[in-house]
């Protein structure tokens, strides 16, 4: 779910867990569930179809570059491409 789209959009340091990589995770518990609520929503609209609906798939913490990520306390950089995307492989925009 991470290496195909980082290849793609030509970041050569994301996309997998290996060594020299960006250790960026998020540790999920798949079945755990919760209720959506649009009003507690951290969109700058606040307003979602799934408000009130049950839904699957609880992420407990997150890590950019190995690093917990603290809500508190926003970091990251720009990400700029590190090399030529990836071919898509599906024929799109391919002059035939």
């Amino acid at each position: 779910m991470s290496g195909a789209p980082a290849r793609r959009v030509g970041l050569a340091s994301k996309g997998s867990i290996e060594v020299g990589r960006a250790a960026d995770l998020a540790i999920l518990a798949p079945d755990e569930t919760f209720v959506v609520d649009a009003a507690a929503l951290e969109h700058r609209h606040p307003i979602t179809p799934y408000d009130g609906r049950e839904l699957c798939g609880v992420v407990h913490a997150t890590y950019l570059a190995g690093r917990r990520v603290d809500r508190d306390v926003p970091r990251g950089r720009l990400l700029r491409r590190e090399g030529p995307p990836a071919e898509s492989g599906d024929g799109a925009g391919d002059d035939a």
